[in-house]
């Protein structure tokens, strides 16, 4: 509908059919760049200003909703808003259409990435962007800061979760549990040091049997989720890496509040130091990559899963290997997803007064701001030194000698043109990818490896 035929009084939601969904939900899928604020501002005009298939307070009552929950938020704000339209067609319809676009993009970039590593012209250009997704990074944490810490206990806990992982490297989900009962706890009884928005009182509609529809949701997508690893336990063993690849991913599915940004360090820790599939730099290439995409920005795990079985590809030859590597990655990632918006979305009204769950939603918002200022930290160390030392108490320090110039002022241009000009992120990272490949045509004898 055109926005001219919009009364001045707004009609209530209406219904629409299916098939108009499924084009509007390709179209959001397409056209979600710029995380998930960008993603959610997206959906929000074509669902609730344009279309008017959703009226305002449902829709920011399910983005609470899906706050709650682990995983990308706005995929599963889609997915529900698909879910109220039509059912579970129209989750599954919603969820996948926004996954799918960008994970087509990134599976053709991961191609690309490793046909051509090596090449002069190709670390320039990625050195450009690992300067330009470090500027990112920073302006991500700001952002969120400025959002979540609005009382000192946030703040304490922001600065904890930092020294936690930066100082006595203690593993990611250990530090979400900690802000998740620590939140729960001031959420019930004492409120005001989280800034909790004031809970409804009114009752919730009545829901026909939402037991029954959580029950159904849990078996069948936990079957579903469980599938692909059963298969390969079946027929690879226990011993093979796609075995390593469904099983850390299924973990991080569970606990991945607060983004992508949020779990990043500690996969890149655990891909990097622990299994061995990356270098360090590759890390900052592949979210590099996913900035460039549509959809979820959760998309680099699916970057690592693909590079993971291309080097260790056996039995199979590597780009097989590393669709498998990539399908399986996707598979535990988003079907975690499908299973909290379907098992949830039923009690949506229920969770939205718990003060309980509230609570534990802000502290892990703080906390994550303490978790991307270590992933702020590490990418700066790996962008901008090139040699690193471990001290005694097992943190990484730079050695000062081997500070990259070409990358501290190619960071410099990032951060000067999302600061100061207020560029999209894409921009950015197209400026920064051809001013990388202009240092390597100016001093070619550089090396950028």
């Amino acid at each position: 509908m055109p926005m001219t035929d919009i009364p001045d009084v707004a009609p209530s939601p209406r219904h629409p059919r299916f098939a108009d969904a499924i084009r509007a939900y390709a179209r959001v899928g397409c056209l979600s760049f710029g995380g998930p604020a960008g993603q959610i501002a997206l959906m929000h005009r074509e669902f609730v200003d344009e279309r008017r298939w959703v009226d305002e307070a449902t829709f920011l009552h399910a983005l609470n909703f899906c706050n709650l929950l682990p995983g990308p938020e706005a995929q599963q704000l889609a997915t529900w808003i698909g879910w109220r339209l039509h059912g579970l067609k129209g989750g599954l319809a919603a969820g996948l259409l926004f996954v799918l676009p960008g994970a087509a993009v990134m599976l053709g970039l991961s191609m690309l990435y490793v046909l051509a590593a090596g090449l002069g012209w190709f670390a320039a250009l990625f050195l450009g962007i690992k300067a330009a997704v470090l500027a990112i990074v920073v302006q991500a944490l700001l952002r969120i800061a400025a959002r979540a810490l609005k009382t000192p206990l946030q703040r304490g806990i922001a600065l904890a979760s930092f020294v936690a992982i930066a100082i006595f490297t203690l593993p990611f989900p250990l530090v979400i549990l900690g802000a998740l009962l620590i939140g729960g706890a001031a959420g019930r009884w004492r409120s005001e040091w989280l800034k909790l928005s004031p809970t409804v009182a009114a009752p919730p509609p009545p829901a026909p049997s939402p037991w029954k529809q959580s029950l159904s949701a849990i078996l069948i997508w936990g079957a579903v989720w469980a599938a692909p690893m059963l298969l390969i336990l079946a027929t690879l063993g226990r011993g093979h890496v796609l075995w390593d690849i469904g099983a850390f991913f299924s973990q991080l599915a569970v606990v991945t509040f607060g983004g992508a940004y949020a779990v990043l360090a500690y996969m890149a820790q655990e891909a990097v130091s622990g299994f061995g599939w990356l270098q360090p730099g590759e890390m900052a290439d592949g979210l590099g990559l996913a900035e460039t995409t549509p959809g979820p920005l959760i998309l680099v795990t699916q970057f690592v899963g693909f590079l993971a079985a291309y080097r260790d590809a056996a039995p199979f030859t590597p780009f097989v290997a590393a669709l498998f590597g990539a399908g399986l990655t996707l598979w535990v990632t988003f079907a975690p997803c499908f299973l909290w918006i379907f098992t949830f979305a039923p009690w949506i009204d229920r969770l939205e007064r718990a003060t309980g769950l509230k609570g534990a939603l802000a502290a892990v918002t703080a906390a994550v701001v303490g978790v991307i200022a270590n992933l702020s930290l590490w990418f700066a160390l790996h962008v901008l030194f090139r040699d690193l030392i471990r001290s005694g108490w097992g943190v990484e320090l730079p050695v000062l000698a081997s500070l990259d110039l070409r990358a501290l002022a190619l960071a410099l241009l990032a951060a000067l043109l999302l600061f100061r000009f207020r560029m999209g992120i894409v921009p950015v990272l197209a400026l920064c990818s051809a001013a990388g490949l202009l240092v390597g045509f100016v001093v070619p004898s550089l090396d950028f490896t």
